[in-house]
């Protein structure tokens, strides 16, 4: 993968988190970057759970990364509400 290839899977994987981050109740603690790598970490995921699930773009599948992010997502909002009370 060269590395517009590795660029272009970032924004796919970046814009499959945004989207699961819509979905999922939570939120994202942090901006665009970590978005980005909860994105590719989710990507990862849902594609090692589900393999290679509907379209692809970008070398990324995208339903499979939006469930992916959607699930990591999920964790890290319940990992962040649990410390905010402690």
């Amino acid at each position: 993968m060269d590395i517009l290839g590795f660029l272009i899977f970032l924004v796919v994987a970046a814009v499959c988190a945004w989207i699961a981050d819509l979905v999922v109740p939570g939120t994202i603690p942090g901006g665009f970057l970590v978005s980005a790598v909860v994105g590719v970490i989710g990507a990862w995921m849902g594609t090692a759970l589900f393999g290679n699930f509907g379209p692809s773009l970008g070398g990324v599948s995208v339903l499979s990364a939006i469930i992916g992010s959607g699930v990591l997502i999920f964790a890290l909002a319940l990992i962040s509400r649990g410390r905010a009370r402690v």
